[in-house]
C-alpha cells in the first residue's frame, strides 16, 4: 500500500483521455478477473519511475483439515514506467495447499493503470489487470482485472477493490468469480499506520476481517523506502479460515 504523494505540478486529465481510461476498464471488466487468495489491496496510485521488490505472503491458522498449513508466499519486481502505467512481475509463487506437499507455481504478469489524477475527483480511480501462467498440473491460466477505488480524508484512508477472474486454457471453467476487499487506514505517521482489511468471496462464501498495521520508513541519504504490513484476519463465517496471519514487505527506490 502506498501513502499518498503530494505532486509539485500535477497534471492535467483530458476529457477525452478520461473517456479513453473509462472505457478500458469496461472492457477489463468484462474480460478478466483476480486470483481469490491474493490477500492484498491494491492502490490505484502510480508514482513515475518507481521500482520495487516485493515479498508477501499469507499462513492459515485453522485445525480443520480443509484449511490446516495452508499458505502461500510471492516474490515480485515492478517498474513504473509512466505515472499511469506500473508493470509488476512475479518472478516466485510458492504454495502448500491443505493436507499437500509444497509447490512452486508459474508465473504472473500484473499491470496497475492510473485513470485520475490524485485528489483531483472525489476518489482516485484505477485498473487492475494481470494474466497467470500455472505450471503443467497447476490449474488453467486465469485472466484478473477489476476497479481500484483510493479516497483519502486527512489521515484517513480508504481503498476498495472489485475484481474479477476466469480461468482459461484446458480444464477452464465458463464461471467468472468476484472477490472484492477494503482496507481502511489511520496515519499514525508515515512509519505507523493502523486500520482494518475486510475480503469477501461469494462464489467460495467466504467472509474475512480483521486488524493490520502498514508503514513506511525511509532510508537516509537516498530515494529509497521500506514499506511493511502486518496483520491478521478473522473469519466472519465457518466456510472462511478461523485466522489467516498476513505478512508484506516492500523495498521502492527510484
Amino acid at each position: 500500500m502506498h501513502a499518498p504523494r503530494l505532486h509539485a505540478t500535477p497534471r492535467v486529465t483530458s476529457p477525452y483521455r478520461l473517456s479513453r481510461w473509462l472505457f478500458l476498464l469496461t472492457l477489463l471488466l468484462l474480460a478478466g478477473t483476480v486470483h481469490a487468495d491474493d490477500f492484498t489491496v491494491y492502490s490505484p496510485h502510480v508514482i513515475a519511475t518507481q521500482s520495487e521488490f516485493e515479498l508477501r505472503g499469507y499462513h492459515l491458522g485453522d485445525g480443520r483439515a480443509n484449511y490446516h498449513g495452508g499458505q502461500a508466499a510471492e516474490f515480485s519486481v515492478a517498474h513504473a514506467f509512466t505515472g499511469w502505467w506500473k508493470p509488476e512481475l512475479y518472478l516466485a509463487r510458492y504454495e502448500r495447499a491443505p493436507g499437500e506437499r509444497s509447490q512452486w507455481l508459474g508465473y504472473e504478469f500484473e499491470n496497475v493503470f492510473q485513470l485520475t489524477e490524485p485528489g483531483r475527483y472525489w476518489a482516485d480511480v484505477g485498473v487492475l489487470a494481470s494474466y497467470e501462467h500455472n505450471t503443467a498440473g497447476h490449474g488453467p491460466d486465469a485472466l484478473e482485472a477489476g476497479a481500484l477505488i483510493e479516497k483519502t480524508q486527512g489521515r484517513f484512508d480508504h481503498i476498495v477493490n472489485l475484481i474479477w477472474e476466469k480461468h482459461i486454457g484446458a480444464g477452464a471453467s465458463r464461471r467468472y468469480e468476484f472477490r472484492y476487499s477494503y482496507r481502511g487506514t489511520y496515519a499514525v505517521s508515515s512509519a505507523f499506520r493502523p486500520g482494518i482489511e475486510a475480503y469477501g468471496r461469494p462464489a467460495d462464501h467466504a467472509y474475512q476481517a480483521g486488524p493490520i498495521v502498514a508503514g513506511e520508513w525511509h532510508v537516509p541519504d537516498s530515494t529509497s523506502n521500506i514499506e511493511y504490513r502486518v496483520g491478521v484476519l478473522f473469519g466472519v463465517n465457518t466456510a472462511a479460515p478461523q485466522h489467516t496471519w498476513l505478512a508484506q514487505v516492500e523495498y521502492e527506490f527510484f
